[in-house]
């Protein structure tokens, strides 16, 4: 029997969560860095387009070519992203842009992040029917066994029944009054093994 395996909602809410939570974090860490000193500051926002440009040519690198990374090369995208929609949070002096860009940035997130989740799906179904086939061929594999053992469970038992039944008839044959096994014997019949007692 299967165990049953139960999830709270919130462990299963936490992966469609996070796209969202990651954008709202760097929108308030930027504005808490706005309302700190960096708003219309040149020097802050120079090293933010920096650090961003960085970011996603680090991310091209890590995407060209044969053997290129998807993993590094989709977290370096992501950097780049979450420290230009810092940048302009930190920079400007209205909520508006800031507030544009990170639905931009929410919605970008969740299209990338939605094709992850199609492909883990898709994985984690093949995978769920490959096990589920595997079990089936051990479970048919196991009844033809029992089916098998059964079938020489019975043969030995109907060979036993049928040995006891002989033995018995002729037990009982030879308890007999007037049966001569020479008789049989003389008329072509296989000798029948004569039985030694000891005398005590």
């Amino acid at each position: 029997m299967e165990p049953i395996s139960y999830q709270h909602w919130a462990i299963d809410l936490a992966p469609k969560a996070a796209p969202a939570l990651a954008t709202t974090t760097v929108l308030i860490l930027g504005r808490i860095w706005n309302a700190n000193g960096a708003e219309h500051s040149v020097g802050n926002a120079a090293l933010m387009v920096v650090l961003a440009t960085g970011a996603a040519a680090a991310g091209a690198f890590a995407s060209g070519g044969r053997s290129g990374d998807s993993v590094i090369a989709g977290t370096a995208f992501a950097a780049s992203g979450g420290l230009a929609l810092a940048g302009v949070a930190g920079y400007a002096d209205g909520l508006s842009l800031p507030i544009l860009l990170w639905a931009l940035a929410t919605a970008v997130a969740y299209g990338l992040a939605a094709r992850y989740w199609r492909t883990d799906r898709r994985e984690s179904v093949a995978h769920e029917r490959q096990t589920l086939g595997r079990r089936e061929d051990h479970a048919h594999v196991e009844r033809v066994e029992a089916l098998r053992a059964g079938a020489q469970i019975e043969v030995a038992r109907s060979g036993a029944a049928y040995a006891e039944q002989l033995a018995n008839a002729l037990i009982t044959r030879a308890a007999l009054p007037g049966f001569n096994p020479q008789a049989l014997t003389d008329a072509g019949l296989p000798k029948l093994p004569s039985v030694h007692r000891k005398e005590i």
